[in-house]
């Protein structure tokens, strides 16, 4: 049988275990960055660490919680802790050009980010379709991409974890647009789909090791 041909009869059952694997992934990186963060204090970190949170709750919400609420309801704490996830991601690059906050998750720049967060899930839910997230997606990481590789160009490049994150960033740039066209091209084309779980674990994957390497020093 088609490596293709199986996952596609079994996707259901897949998914769970891709969204349990990825989930895993989050919270490992979660875990380390946190230690990271205790050890340096460095206010970065403490964003990057909630982005990951916001991605595994994300993926818990659509995959697992949607077993017990509506399917509706489960789309929209997916697109919305996406959402965050991503503005949250982004802002771990230029948390210096704001004030320090005493919380991470509850400050007055983050509750900015939420209300965008919910503006689009919202709108998308109102439009039954994903065209905000995806554009608001799409931009975040295409600015991540250019400001990642701008931090690695200037305090970089003799170090391992810059290098992984502007590969992240792009990858995730490309996922997205992959995503987009996935679904407003190729109408949810189904092959397509399973290459984009693929680079979506490569994506979180790259990140636990970055995040590892920079554990170790």
């Amino acid at each position: 049988m088609d490596l293709y041909a199986f996952i596609l009869q079994n996707r259901e059952i897949l998914k769970v275990f891709y969204a349990l694997f990825i989930i895993l992934v989050c919270f490992l990186i979660v875990l380390k960055s946190h230690r990271i963060f205790k050890l340096s204090s460095y206010e970065g970190i403490r964003y990057f660490r909630n982005a990951f949170l916001f991605y595994g709750l994300a993926f818990f919400s659509r995959y697992l919680l949607s077993f017990l609420i509506y399917e509706n309801v489960a789309f929209f704490l997916f697109e919305f802790f996406i959402v965050m996830a991503g503005f949250v991601l982004l802002y771990s690059l230029i948390w210096k050009k704001f004030e320090y906050s005493y919380s991470s998750l509850v400050n007055v720049k983050i509750l900015v980010l939420y209300l965008f967060a919910l503006v689009i899930s919202v709108g998308d839910l109102l439009i039954n379709n994903f065209y905000l997230m995806f554009l608001s997606q799409v931009i975040v990481f295409m600015s991540a991409s250019i400001i990642s590789y701008n931090n690695y160009l200037v305090h970089g490049k003799n170090k391992k974890f810059p290098r992984f994150y502007v590969a992240a960033m792009v990858l995730s740039l490309i996922v997205w647009i992959l995503n987009a066209l996935a679904v407003v091209v190729f109408a949810f084309d189904q092959a397509i789909i399973v290459n984009l779980y693929i680079l979506n674990m490569l994506f979180f994957l790259l990140f636990l090791y970055g995040i590892i390497k920079a554990s170790r020093g």
